[in-house]
């Protein structure tokens, strides 16, 4: 995924399945490297995980 579409998933009200690792995760929010990402899976489990944002995907 490149920046640009992070930062729209973030801006919008619609529900946008993204994956990390074939998993359904929540973005938190974008890091201010620019090149990662905050992150947590979809579910009870609030955990969050910094990933590299290349390796996320939108379904």
């Amino acid at each position: 995924m490149d920046q640009k579409r992070l930062k729209q998933i973030l801006s919008s009200s619609a529900d946008i399945e993204v994956q990390y690792n074939g998993a359904s995760v929540w973005i938190d929010k974008l890091n201010e490297d620019g090149r990662t990402a905050t992150v947590h899976l979809r579910g009870p489990l609030e955990e969050r995980t910094v990933v590299d944002i290349s390796e996320l995907d939108e379904k």
